[in-house]
């Protein structure tokens, strides 16, 4: 007679029990670091269109009022009837308020605002909101005068668009929403590729359905919250219908619409994988159906992967033609990597019965995916940075070197998971494998011996047994079917408990299982960097930006201006010569130093002496200046006023009698 164990078998180790404890714990905790990452950084949103260029400048001093101001982008942006206001010293609107003027030239994106007229001089602001191409808010201000500075009661927003509490509610949705969609396609494609039983078992289908969920919710919370994310910043406003219509209309608002369609699509993909496809024996009703669900599966992903590529980063810019189908196929291989490791680790952890098959063969999948990620990768790489020195000098590019590390370690990592699955390959499961389907077999005759029971019972009954009449004298078990049947259930549950104790006692299993865990937790940081790179300023764009603001900024001449303008004024002692500094030579403030000399080089002095300063390309003059004499042949002025850099007419009008007068011109850079 073989001895039979306890019905509930020993009590498990306590090591047993800390051990999943623990690499939960751990998982927890990696999941708190990276939404603490997520909420740190998560701020004003910067985005891939930038503002290069105004028309006043950024602290420009104009003569005249300007008939309108005109706002230079580095890409396609999109505005309407309030994207730019200009309020005046006193924080009324100087602006007509009707919408933008289209100013397009070619590849250069020139929006305008038409001002009143009459507008007294003094300082105005001019502010501005738009949204990307990439569908990332962006929003600054800056502010010019007219004649002369003065004091202003409007205050500059310190906070831009796509912040606050509004901000990092739609940031941690797309963090929710990549994670989603990777458990979702990555999860589907592990049981369809690696491993088909897997379509029976509960984790894995708890795993994939809730991977559907999250990305169904947080793409519901990004269209509701993007009418506020784009516009007001006031949570309330996620609520607004018109609002909501407004975005509908927008092209990140029609690729979550198109994205909640495919999701609709993706549930019935869901029902059929865990359902019918899960239940079919028929080995070749299987092999078709599950052609079927890779071929659908696979349309399904590459379009709610489309849903990105065709709404961000890779939808403008340069070659987006080449760059939203390369997106959407970095995308799927991401997930097909990382979304089946967390598939792998349910399958470790929770399911005793995945094979050393099913391993092997998405250790060779995962290895293809990462082939695809780094050349992807690459190309992406190229397009956003366009220069080596972006790849350190911006933001962009030192999130990307921080990426490319955690790509390095999570290669590195999944090089030991490789290891340990060459091992388990070779024969380091086999033990366990056959202790496995023993235990199995002991269990299914024991739930087999159990429905034995109550057939005995009903036997007894039907032929008048004394001992099955007398409840006294039968055993319970065989009294009770309902007590027969729950026996056997705990027998059955026993058995699988002690299925699972073998495998995991393999060390090579074991072995796998933390190196897995650890993946998961390197992709989990991964994909939090991943997300705050896709709402951050590409490299190419920063510098192109920064490029155009220093070309505005710098001064054409370094150093003070100096000018010698002979003259004649035709009369008696009329002849002579003007020479001039402009110290420091640049835009704003400057002093001027006018002095005039007779033919032989002599101070001289003259009745009256005036200037006149002239941007004839911005239309800007002419300016005038009336400088006071200090000496015999000395004048100045302490607040001559450049307001922007460009080639100015420097004129000077000498007079030298009632009747004898001249004017004389010279055109000089000034910075």
């Amino acid at each position: 007679m073989t001895a039979t164990a306890p019905p509930f078998g020993p009590p498990p180790s306590v090591p047993a029990i800390r051990r999943p404890l623990a690499a939960a714990g751990l998982l927890a905790a990696l999941l708190g670091v990276v939404f603490g990452l997520l909420l740190a950084v998560a701020g004003p949103a910067s985005a891939h269109a930038a503002l290069t260029g105004s028309d006043p400048q950024d602290g420009a001093v104009v003569a005249t009022a300007p008939k309108q101001v005109t706002l230079t982008f580095s890409e396609q942006v999109a505005v309407d009837k309030g994207s730019i206001r200009i309020l005046d010293p006193n924080g009324k609107r100087a602006d007509t308020e009707a919408a933008p003027l289209d100013l397009h030239s070619g590849s250069t994106v020139k929006y305008g605002v038409a001002l009143h007229t009459g507008l007294p001089d003094g300082t105005y602001t001019v502010a501005w909101q738009a949204v990307s191409a990439d569908s990332h808010p962006v929003s600054g201000a800056f502010t010019f005068s007219i004649g002369a500075p003065s004091e202003t009661t409007v205050a500059l927003p310190d906070n831009e668009a796509g912040g606050g509490l509004v901000g990092t509610l739609y940031g941690i949705a797309r963090y929710a929403a990549y994670t989603g969609f990777i458990v979702l396609a990555g999860g589907a494609a592990f049981v369809l590729a690696c491993w088909q039983r897997g379509a029976g078992a509960r984790p894995l289908q708890r795993l994939v359905v809730r991977g559907w969920m999250t990305l169904t919710v947080a793409t519901l919370a990004m269209l509701l919250l993007r009418n506020p994310y784009t516009g007001s910043g006031k949570l309330a406003d996620a609520f607004d219908l018109d609002g909501l219509q407004a975005v509908l209309d927008t092209k990140p608002g029609a690729a979550l619409v198109s994205r909640l369609l495919l999701l609709g699509a993706s549930a019935l993909f869901i029902a059929v994988l865990f359902g019918a496809y899960a239940k079919r024996e028929d080995e070749r009703e299987k092999k078709d159906l599950t052609f079927g669900l890779a071929a659908g599966g696979t349309v399904i992903a590459a379009g709610i992967a489309g849903t990105w590529a065709l709404a961000e980063h890779a939808s403008t810019g340069i070659q987006p033609g080449i760059a939203m189908p390369v997106d959407v196929l970095h995308l799927l291989a991401v997930a097909t990597w990382l979304g089946g490791l967390a598939a792998l680790l349910v399958a470790l952890y929770r399911t005793p019965d995945v094979t050393p098959d099913a391993v092997r063969r998405f250790s060779r999948i995962a290895f293809c995916a990462v082939l695809v990620v780094v050349a992807t990768g690459i190309y992406q790489s190229w397009r956003q940075l366009g220069s080596w020195s972006a790849l350190t000098g911006t933001g962009y590019g030192q999130l990307l070197l921080v990426k490319v590390g955690l790509v390095a370690v999570l290669v590195g990592v999944a090089s030991f998971s490789r290891r340990w699955t060459g091992r388990l390959a070779a024969g380091g499961g086999a033990v366990t494998e056959t202790r496995a389907a023993e235990i199995g077999a002991e269990a299914g005759a024991e739930t087999g011996a159990g429905a034995g029971m109550e057939a005995d019972v009903a036997t007894a009954s039907s032929s008048g047994d004394s001992t099955a009449q007398d409840p006294a004298r039968a055993d319970p078990a065989r009294a009770d079917p309902a007590r027969a049947a729950q026996l056997a259930r705990q027998k059955a549950a026993v058995a699988t408990a002690e299925k699972k104790r073998v495998r995991d006692a393999d060390p090579d299993r074991s072995g796998l299982r933390r190196s897995v865990l650890a993946e998961v937790g390197v992709a989990v940081a991964l994909l939090a960097v991943t997300t705050i790179l896709t709402s951050t300023e590409p490299g190419r764009t920063e510098e192109e930006a920064a490029r155009a603001s220093n070309a505005a900024a710098a001064p054409a001449v370094s150093g003070p201006v100096n000018l010698t303008l002979p003259f004649d004024t035709g009369g008696q002692n009329g002849k002579g010569t003007v020479r001039m500094d402009i110290d420091p030579g640049r835009t704003g403030t400057n002093a001027l130093h006018l002095w005039i000399e007779d033919s032989q080089g002599k101070a001289m002095d003259v009745p009256e002496v005036k200037l006149a300063l002239t941007l004839k390309s911005k239309d800007i003059g002419p300016l005038p200046v009336v400088p006071v004499r200090l000496t015999e042949g000395h004048w100045t002025s302490s607040g001559l006023q450049i307001p922007m850099a460009g080639d100015w007419t420097v004129a000077a009008t000498v007079r030298t009698s009632d009747i004898d007068q001249t004017t004389v011109d010279k055109n000089v850079k000034i910075g």
